[in-house]
């Protein structure tokens, strides 16, 4: 797994004879230098998980390299095809504009290379994924949540509303799983915040409150809902899914799945 620049020099790659495409994860990017350690750990896990396919980590901001950069040094590399997956959990500004942006930037000059970009990790087609569930459940579990009569998904937050409903669908289908009552919560963007959407279950007789973290990684935005939830009286709140083994799972179904919506940039 890589996860610096392609220097010159780089061994003939995997992908240019038959091999497997590299695959590039592409994160969101954070200030906090936790976030990109995160994005490196899973993209190792994910190498692991796959041997012989190149994996190479990437961030639209904040951190380096970029998603553009890396495409075009494996064109120079030799690639002739790769496979770009957003690490995000919504198919919402970045998926729709930033990232496709990045690949054009990449397709526009030097080496031809083929650029197939899968759908988010978050909910397809309206479809929640068997493997985000159980990474949620997982780290739920880990967080020694006792019995507990309620559940809220913090989510970071968007100001898109098929965004906000898809995050909706998740928490659907995470109160389904355990049977209990199941609301969404933002770190911004919108209402209602972490410590508010506690108050309300507590409120409607709940009387233990569990907090999912519907988070890729931690940083500030996780910190946050962590402070709110315990000071509304959530009895846990679960860690960012991190390189969690069925995020690795669920990164490959989307590496291997050619049905689902995928834009392929052609070569130029």
């Amino acid at each position: 797994m890589r996860t610096a620049r392609l220097t010159p020099g780089t061994p003939t790659p995997t992908g240019v004879a038959g091999g497997a495409d590299p695959v590039v994860l592409v994160a969101h990017g954070s200030r906090d230098p936790r976030a990109a350690e995160a994005t490196r750990a899973l993209a190792r896990a994910v190498a692991a998980a796959r041997p012989g396919t190149p994996v190479w980590a990437s961030w639209l901001d904040h951190t380096e390299p970029g998603p553009t950069e890396v495409l075009r040094e494996l064109a120079v590399a030799g690639h002739r095809g790769a496979v770009l997956v957003p690490l995000l959990l919504t198919a919402a500004y970045h998926h729709r504009v930033d990232i496709p942006a990045a690949v054009a930037a990449a397709t526009q000059a030097g080496p031809p290379l083929a650029v197939r970009v899968t759908d988010v990790l978050g909910p397809a087609d309206g479809r929640v994924d068997p493997a985000l569930l159980a990474g949620l459940r997982r780290r739920l579990g880990e967080s020694r949540p006792g019995r507990f009569d309620a559940l809220v998904l913090a989510a970071a937050g968007t100001r898109d509303a098929r965004a906000r409903g898809s995050v909706g669908r998740v928490a659907d289908a995470l109160g389904a799983e355990f049977g209990v009552p199941c609301r969404v919560s933002y770190a911004s963007a919108a209402p209602p915040s972490t410590g508010v959407a506690v108050s309300l279950l507590r409120a409607a007789g709940a009387r233990r409150v569990a907090v999912a973290g519907y988070f890729l990684a931690p940083g500030l935005f996780h910190d946050a809902v962590t402070e709110e939830a315990r000071a509304a009286g959530a009895v846990a709140v679960a860690a960012p899914l991190n390189d969690a083994p069925e995020l690795v799972e669920l990164v490959l179904r989307r590496v291997d799945d050619r049905s689902g919506r995928c834009a392929l940039a052609p070569a130029v």
